[in-house]
C-alpha cells in the first residue's frame, strides 16, 4: 500500500463528510464542486494556513508536528481509531513497523483453552484476517477451516468470495463494512506487507462490493456486539461476540460467540456441539484438529 496515496484519500474522505453547518461555519462562496468542507474551511478550523493544510491533504505528512495533526484530527471529528490510523499513516519511513516474515502461531497453551472451551465457538485472527487457530465448534459455525486451502482461510476472503457467508450473516452488508475498515487498519500499520497487499489486490479485482467499501476509507478495530446468523443445520442463531487480546502478540485476537443462557440460540449452540461430537474426536485422532 502507498501510504502517501492512502493519506492524501484518508483526509478527503474525512473532509467529504463534514459539512459547514456541521462545525458552525456559514456556507460561502456559491455552488459547491464536490460534497463536504473545502480545504480552506477545514484549515480555518483546525488553525492552520490553508497552503500548510493543502501539503498535508496532497501526501506531504512526514514532518507535520504532533500538535498540528491534532488539531487538523480535531477539525475533522476523527475518533480514536481514526486518530491512529492518521498518526500511521504521516509516520516517516524509518519508523514504520514491518511484519515479521514468520508464519504466525498461537501459544500452545492458547490452543488448549480454545479446544477446552467446548460449548463456545472460539477462534484467533491474525495479520491481515488470517484465521490462525479454531475449536470444533468455531468449525461447525463459520466453516470448515482445516478443509480449506491456507490463502481461504482468512476471515475477508471468506466473507467476500465464497457465497455461503451471504447466507450465514444476517447483516451481511455490516459484517463486510467491518471487516474492510478492520484490513485497512491492518494496511495501515503494516503498509509494506506483500501478502495483505496481494490479498487486496485479489479482493479488488474479483469483489466489486469489496471496491465499493474500500473507498469508503473507513477504519475499525475488531469489538463487541450481536450476531444474527442463519446457520444451515440448526437454523437462525443470535449471538453475542467478544474479542480477546492474548498477550505475547499485539497482532492476534481471540474471538467468541456466546449466547443468551436459556434462550432458544443456546439450544442450538448445544445441538450443534453435540452434533459435532463424533466428527471432532475422529479428526482428532487422525492429528487434523
Amino acid at each position: 500500500m502507498d501510504k502517501r496515496t492512502e493519506l492524501i484519500e484518508f483526509l478527503r474522505s474525512r473532509r467529504a463528510r463534514l459539512q459547514p453547518e456541521d462545525v458552525g461555519l456559514t456556507p460561502y462562496g456559491g455552488r459547491r464542486r464536490v460534497p463536504g468542507l473545502r480545504r480552506e474551511e477545514l484549515a480555518q478550523i483546525a488553525g492552520v494556513s490553508t497552503a500548510y493544510y493543502t501539503r498535508l491533504e496532497q501526501g506531504h505528512g512526514e514532518n507535520v508536528s504532533a500538535a498540528v495533526l491534532d488539531a487538523i484530527a480535531n477539525a475533522l471529528r476523527l475518533n480514536q481509531v481514526e486518530r491512529d490510523h492518521l498518526n500511521r499513516l504521516t509516520e516517516p519511513t524509518r519508523r514504520r513497523t514491518r511484519p515479521s516474515t514468520r508464519p504466525q502461531r498461537v501459544r500452545p497453551a492458547l490452543q488448549q483453552l480454545i479446544d477446552a472451551m467446548t460449548d463456545v465457538p472460539a477462534y484467533v485472527l491474525g495479520r491481515r484476517l488470517d484465521i490462525i487457530a479454531w475449536n470444533a465448534l468455531a468449525c461447525a459455525l463459520l466453516g470448515d477451516f482445516p478443509a480449506m486451502p491456507p490463502d481461504q482461510r482468512n476471515m475477508a476472503w471468506q466473507v467476500f468470495l465464497d457465497p455461503t457467508a451471504r447466507e450465514l450473516y444476517d447483516d451481511w452488508e455490516g459484517k463486510a463494512s467491518d471487516v474492510v475498515a478492520i484490513l485497512r487498519m491492518d494496511a495501515g500499520r503494516y503498509p509494506d506487507d506483500p501478502r495483505l497487499a496481494s490479498l487486496i489486490g485479489e479482493l479488488s479485482v474479483k469483489s466489486g462490493d469489496f471496491r465499493r467499501l474500500w473507498a469508503d476509507h473507513d477504519v475499525r478495530e475488531k469489538g463487541h456486539g450481536v450476531k444474527e446468523l442463519h446457520h444451515p443445520v440448526v437454523g437462525r442463531l443470535t449471538l453475542q461476540y467478544e474479542t480477546l487480546s492474548p498477550t505475547g502478540d499485539a497482532d492476534q485476537v481471540l474471538l467468541t460467540y456466546h449466547a443468551e443462557p436459556g434462550s432458544q440460540s443456546a439450544e442450538s449452540l448445544r445441538l450443534l456441539a453435540s452434533w459435532t461430537g463424533g466428527t471432532v474426536a475422529e479428526r482428532a485422532a487422525a492429528g487434523e484438529l
